[in-house]
């Protein structure tokens, strides 16, 4: 039967060969297996950068691949050596070129990004969800959060998507959970994903400059992934992160702008037992020179170490 159907489609070639917008992969292509070795050769060529939720280029074109054409993303196998209709070919190559010409981020072509088993709308609105507090958040924070189901109320600074900020209401079931960003755009994104997981009721989203905008709040844990690329990184990013919004990577000179600021001010707004947990990629370096006398707590994790510092209320300057 697939023998068959994969037959009619290369017989049918000739004729597409007649239309002149149709190159040659859209007649040479014939299975889903033809064209997922296609992307992979076709990305490893134009020399992509992976860090948008893949890491290497055949896990990323089976993603574009399947979501293209509405599969289970955890489902390759049995469409293998599925023929694919001209109408399909056409969508796919057009996503491989989009990926490959102009280096846009997967994670913008398909509208989603994944954190563990959370599915997340985005687009360029908003930065492409990829932290290493997924993880802690799944564990809920132990060993540094004793009791869960005690956390009351917990704060996610640059909120983003409002990913984090979803993943820690799962992870705290009875906290009223904040998310804070000074973009108007992506709060619309968060709202959206807010909504999807049908938590209006107890994540809030704040348009604030940090914590300009939560006068006498308090909780019992503050969490960040925030801007806190360095200017001289920012001038030699991937192309792929370019299309994401500048806001939410730059954070001046040395990547501390709004470090500083959460450094500062956490104290107030975090109950007496409250800790905070900072997102700094490779800059710990940076950051243990500015603030020598913090007792930085540094976390490991699979995605890699030294990514992420913890501070409980009492370390944090007053």
């Amino acid at each position: 039967m697939s023998h068959n159907c994969c037959e009619h489609h290369q017989d049918g070639a000739e004729h597409e060969h007649d239309h002149e917008h149709e190159s040659g992969p859209l007649v040479e292509l014939v299975t889903l297996r033809d064209w997922l070795r296609y992307a992979v050769t076709r990305f490893n060529r134009a020399g992509l950068f992976f860090g948008h939720g893949c890491d290497n280029a055949y896990d990323e074109a089976v993603w574009l691949l399947l979501h293209t054409l509405s599969l289970p993303l955890d489902r390759l196998e049995p469409f293998l050596d599925a023929c694919i209709t001209s109408e399909e070919r056409g969508e796919i190559f057009n996503v491989i070129e989009r990926r490959a010409e102009e280096r846009i981020p997967a994670a913008y072509l398909t509208g989603e990004a994944w954190l563990g088993e959370y599915r997340f709308n985005v687009d360029e609105r908003v930065i492409v969800p990829r932290s290493f507090f997924a993880e802690h958040l799944e564990d809920r924070f132990s060993p540094w959060i004793e009791d869960p189901a005690a956390v009351d109320s917990a704060l996610d600074m640059c909120t983003g998507s409002g990913c984090l900020a979803i993943l820690m209401a799962h992870a705290f079931p009875n906290a009223r959970v904040v998310g804070v960003d000074l973009s108007e755009d992506a709060l619309e994104v968060a709202h959206s994903n807010v909504a999807e997981y049908s938590l209006e009721d107890r994540v809030e989203l704040v348009k604030s400059d940090v914590f300009d905008e939560l006068d006498g709040r308090r909780f019992d844990l503050i969490i960040s992934n925030p801007p806190y690329v360095t200017t001289d990184s920012m001038e030699t990013l991937p192309p792929e992160y370019l299309h994401e919004p500048r806001m939410a990577l730059a954070a001046g000179e040395d990547g501390l702008d709004v470090v500083r600021r959460l450094l500062a001010e956490s104290r107030k707004h975090l109950n007496p037992d409250g800790v905070l947990a900072v997102e700094v990629g490779h800059n710990r370096h940076i950051v243990e020179a500015a603030f020598p006398d913090l007792p930085f707590v540094w976390l490991s994790g699979n995605g890699g170490d030294d990514m992420v510092f913890v501070l409980r209320a009492e370390d944090l300057p007053a």
